[in-house]
């Protein structure tokens, strides 16, 4: 893999913004993981998923009463990934790591692997984001042209259009056949994945038969190959567009920059981490209750990007600390005050990404 290396030496920005942010929680006597917002958000959307789960099984129900239902199970199993399976990932859900590793396992729930995640997304994605060759989150290329350092291929000057359905079927993917990909190539990208020992194996098999035990086998036989099917097609659709549109918005939208690693070559970015995090994220819709709570607070990426092991309960209020301390070092500080505007941002840069660059390099 290329070797990545920021410039630490001084690292003034975020001593200062750490100890304005470490400050808050101390006169607040808060504690950096979740609180009871954070445990009601549990008790309300586990049950949820619990309740419609087996309403699709059990009641008998109208075609559009299966589907309406079907993706509502998709948006609220999006929402456990967004509120409950990211913070206990990141081991900002509990003081007690036994929490954490237990409710982290929601993510196999869902379909998904922890410790596959974890490793991708916790030391690869938040150490080198938006670094091409080295980020996983935008390797999607040549079906996607998520930054400007990747090829360029004449399918792309209509992305904007058909990511639609790459995102829609994103989560289907993800289950069936990206979890497996790394599984047996042992490496993200390019990246070796670290070994993992026999109870993780152990849990990676047994999560993905009982994902097909729960998920297929037993939906099929209580309504049939026929509706499973079509509520199986639209819970994936709305959890996968809803996972992949939120992720999204956090970096692959106007204003957020790339670096490009190249494979047996260094690559030296001549900025703190932490500066760095800041240039290639944005937040959204900060302001809206609703979406941060559904979200999981994934609307305020630029603080979960700086400190992913506090809670995201507690971004609202760190990102007053975040945004002051940006405007001292006069650093861009990237926001979108509203979803929609977000949306739109990222489907520009989808767009402008698909056109023909004037130096192609295509395959």
């Amino acid at each position: 893999m290329p070797k990545v290396t920021f410039n630490n030496k001084s690292r003034l920005f975020y001593t200062s913004l750490k100890s304005s942010v470490d400050e808050y929680f101390a006169n607040n006597h808060l504690k950096k993981t979740g609180n009871w917002k954070l445990y009601t958000k549990t008790g309300v959307l586990v049950p949820s998923a619990t309740i419609i789960y087996l309403s699709l099984l059990i009641f008998p129900m109208p075609a559009t009463a299966g589907i309406l239902l079907s993706g509502l199970f998709g948006f609220v199993l999006a929402s456990i990934g967004f509120n409950i399976m990211h913070d206990a990932c990141h081991g900002s859900y509990s003081s007690h790591g036994w929490v954490n590793e237990l409710l982290g396992l929601s993510l196999n729930a869902l379909g998904g692997n922890a410790f596959l995640w974890k490793f991708k997304h916790n030391i690869i994605h938040h150490t080198y984001t938006n670094v091409d060759g080295v980020d996983d989150d935008i390797a999607k290329s040549p079906l996607m042209r998520q930054c400007p350092s990747q090829k360029w291929v004449p399918a792309h000057r209509f992305q904007h259009i058909y990511v639609v359905l790459v995102y829609a079927i994103s989560s289907f993917a993800w289950v069936f056949m990206m979890d497996f990909n790394k599984y047996f190539k042992r490496k993200i990208v390019d990246t070796p994945l670290q070994k993992m020992e026999s109870r993780e194996h152990i849990v990676f098999w047994m999560s993905k038969i009982f994902y097909i035990l729960f998920y297929i086998a037993i939906p099929v036989m209580a309504v049939g190959w026929k509706s499973w099917a079509i509520g199986f097609a639209c819970m994936h659709v709305v959890m996968g567009f809803t996972l992949a549109i939120v992720f999204q918005l956090a970096h692959v939208v106007e204003n957020a920059e790339f670096e490009h690693a190249e494979a047996n070559h260094d690559l030296k970015i001549q900025e703190e981490w932490a500066i760095y995090q800041v240039k290639t994220t944005a937040n959204f819709a900060p302001k809206n209750k609703v979406i941060s709570w559904f979200v999981g607070g994934l609307n305020f990426q630029v603080e979960h990007h700086l400190f992913p092991r506090i809670s995201h309960v507690h971004y609202p209020a760190i990102r007053k600390i975040v945004k002051q301390t940006c405007d001292q070092f006069n650093i861009s500080y990237n926001e979108f005050p509203t979803m929609t505007k977000a949306v739109a941002s990222h489907f520009r840069m989808m767009k402008q990404l698909g056109k023909r660059p004037l130096a192609v390099n295509s395959l």
